[in-house]
């Protein structure tokens, strides 16, 4: 450790760091991610689900390699006159030009006359780009000349794609610009110096670059492709977390620069005490990410894999470069606030430390009302509705969303987006007769077929993604199962007659294979943020309460978002993957603060025991995780720029529970809870090894320096 920290800091080394760490990342940055253009975010199903296997069968099928827009025509309610119904006939043979086979068929018109339906036949583009300049130009021909009044909208499948595209189209920088404002803001008043901010910024910046690069370059390895929703989770979750880093090396070095004249073994000590601290926290959030591996659906994985290589690099160039930056600098870097030899540091004065004796006179009314605040909170949550439409995934309302609600209106409600049966052939007049009668549906039509399979289109009567279509979904699948087949060639059906598929099969897919993940994946988090806070701190006790009030804010942070989203954002529910995601960055991210709490408790226990330990450890990180945490929650808010309503509500929910994790849980209720149970939040270290060695309060210790009163190797 001595070498490491020596060679990262000393005048005849440092230098080495900073330009290896410039070549390296100028060389990655020339050679780029490598992906081959923006994508949307996929579904990520595994082949097993039905709705998969059976968009696999339909691949088989001639017309596999079409998809279709779906153009609705209206004026606003009113019935739509002949001149209407002229246009949009005359739109639908300008359209042919861009369908897949030359030809668009006539229009269908809505039976109160309100609405006229135009099924543009397209080809299908994988790239977003290229379906979004496809779409503009079906708009301008569709609304070509039309009569005052009249107007057509983009919506079903295509329509869908195209928005969700949009939505993203120039996120990352959007993300990133505001992203970058808002911790320059924020450093600035931490620091209030006017240009040592810009070191940190500087570092974390280029990592947040190089992990886009490396993240994509992992995840192809791992035949996963990064959308723009994740690549947007990781730029802000690398400038969070490594932010966060560089708040606690900075403060840890400002207190050693009160001590040591030269600023380079100031630092040296600085990155020995506080870099054990940033690598546990780094590495229980890279844990938890990694859980996501285990998960079925692939955006899962890919999420967990590209935000676990990120906070990697988070933690490298907090560790190495950061140090090696600033060592460049003399004491200059702090003005005005210069930190002198000799001159006062935190820990036995300021607010923080008489917060720290305040809890300790009371700890148990401390704690227990600390923990009724965070059960108030969490009762929010008893209400909670889980799982979006397509229709409401948007904070402002898109085309394809009103283009599908005229849909409804005027046509039968599940008409916009029809189940997809494919049978076998042979079957398939059995199959429909079954589909007919089942509740729930509307129509049926036999469609195409090779002689092997036929793809069967059930319109439901109920709109898409709502329970009631679901149960349609699942009541064709009973159904059909109780039918016996035989494997045909040209595709798997393993031994069914039909299977189900579809918008509405696979949105019902996605939720349930959700919920399996999570079931999996919030176990192993808390398994693993268990065993790292075992190791780190060699005790029982202690991790099991610093696990327990990490949930508890979770639950009130999730319950006084919901709150919020019913009755001032009028959100109808989350989205099915809002839970995990959130769980996931709070419990990781949440631990972190306990741990640099908890960590340098520890060390001042050593001398001053665990009461006057934490008290003195409050006073020294009270500040700096507080600005810590103030600016991750105000990161994780930045998400709220993008009219997605799913990384609104991570964003808000890890936003409220970073924030209540920093001012109450870390704040209030870990230190009251060490105060309550004494030596004993150690157990059982202390009755193992009898190292804590309780010497009265008054007794000093250099700040920053050992515990044990000496440097250690």
């Amino acid at each position: 450790m001595h070498a490491v920290t020596r060679f990262i800091t000393s005048r005849r080394t440092s230098w080495i760091i900073l330009v290896v760490a410039g070549l390296l990342s100028g060389g990655l940055f020339a050679l780029g991610s490598g992906s081959g253009g923006e994508l949307s975010p996929g579904v990520g199903l595994p082949d097993s689900a039905e709705s998969a296997r059976t968009a696999a069968l339909q691949d088989t099928l001639s017309g596999a390699d079409s998809t279709s827009a779906l153009l609705v025509y209206s004026r606003d309610g009113e019935t739509l006159d002949e001149a209407d119904l002229a246009a949009v006939f005359e739109r639908s043979g300008e359209l042919a030009e861009l369908a897949s086979d030359g030809f668009v068929p006539p229009p269908t018109v809505a039976e109160d006359g309100t609405a006229a339906l135009l099924v543009v036949p397209l080809d299908v583009l994988e790239d977003a780009g290229e379906q979004a300049e496809r779409a503009d130009e079906l708009r301008e021909i569709a609304n070509a000349d039309l009569p005052s009044g009249l107007e057509g909208l983009l919506t079903g499948p295509e329509g869908f794609a195209v928005d969700i595209a949009a939505v993203f189209e120039g996120a990352d920088f959007t993300l990133l610009l505001t992203t970058v404002i808002v911790v320059a803001v924020l450093l600035l008043v931490t620091y209030r110096s006017p240009w040592l901010w810009l070191v940190p910024l500087v570092v974390v910046g280029t990592a947040d670059g190089l992990a886009g690069i490396v993240a994509t370059r992992v995840s192809a390895v791992f035949g996963i492709a990064l959308d723009a929703s994740v690549t947007g989770i990781l730029s802000v979750l690398v400038f969070g977390a490594g932010t966060n880093y560089a708040l606690l090396l900075i403060a840890r070095y400002r207190d050693e620069l009160r001590v040591f004249e030269d600023r380079r073994e100031a630092m040296e000590r600085a990155l020995r005490g506080a870099g054990p601290a940033i690598i546990a926290s780094g590495t229980t959030v890279v844990l938890a990410l990694l859980t996501l591996a285990f998960a079925e659906l692939a955006g899962n994985r890919a999420l967990g894999i590209a935000c676990a290589t990120g906070v990697v690099i988070a933690m490298i160039f907090a560790t190495v470069v950061l140090p090696a930056a600033l060592v460049q600098f003399g004491r200059g870097l702090f003005w005005p606030y210069i930190p002198r030899v000799g001159s006062e540091g935190s820990m036995n004065r300021g607010v923080w430390r008489g917060l720290g004796m305040r809890v300790a006179r009371r700890p148990a009314v401390v704690a227990t009302i600390g923990v009724l605040l965070l059960g108030a909170l969490a009762l929010g949550g008893t209400q909670l509705r889980v799982g979006l439409a397509q229709t409401e995934q948007f904070t402002a309302v898109p085309e394809a969303v009103v283009g599908q609600e005229i849909i409804a209106d005027a046509f039968s409600a599940g008409s916009g987006s029809p189940v997809v049966v494919i049978s076998e052939a042979d079957a398939a007049e059995r199959v429909a007769e079954i589909a007919a009668d089942t509740d729930g549906v509307e129509s049926v039509a036999i469609g195409e077929t090779d002689g092997t399979i036929t793809q069967l289109s059930v319109v439901l009567d109920a709109a898409a993604e709502t329970p009631e279509s679901f149960a349609a979904v699942e009541a064709l699948r009973s159904a059909f199962a109780e039918l016996v087949g035989t494997s045909v060639d040209g595709g798997e059906i393993d031994g069914a007659v039909a299977l189900v598929g579809g918008l509405d099969a696979q949105a019902l897919d996605v939720s349930q294979a959700q919920q399996r993940d999570q079931a999996l994946v919030i176990p192993l988090i808390l398994g693993l943020v268990f065993l790292v806070l075992v190791v780190l701190l060699r005790a029982l006790l202690a991790p099991v309460l610093l696990l327990a009030t990490v949930v508890a804010s979770f639950f009130a942070s999730l319950g006084a978002s919901w709150l919020l989203f019913d009755s001032l954002f009028g959100f109808p529910a989350v989205d099915t993957n809002v839970v995990l995601f959130s769980f996931l960055f709070l419990v990781a991210l949440g631990v972190d603060y306990n741990i640099f709490l908890v960590t340098r408790a520890r060390e001042e226990a050593f001398v001053h025991g665990t009461r006057e330990g934490m008290i003195r450890a409050l006073a020294a990180t009270g500040g700096v995780i507080t600005s810590a945490g103030i600016l991750l929650a105000a990161v994780f808010a930045v998400l709220g720029v993008l009219p997605l309503i799913t990384l609104t509500q991570i964003g808000i929910i890890v936003c409220i529970g970073v924030l209540l994790d920093t001012l109450l849980v870390r704040t209030v209720i870990v230190p009251a809870l060490a105060f309550l149970t004494g030596e004993r939040f150690w157990w059982p270290g202390r009755a193992l090894s009898g190292e804590l060695k309780v010497v009265p309060s008054s007794a000093t210790t250099r700040i920053g320096g050992d515990p044990r009163g000496t440097a250690a190797d």
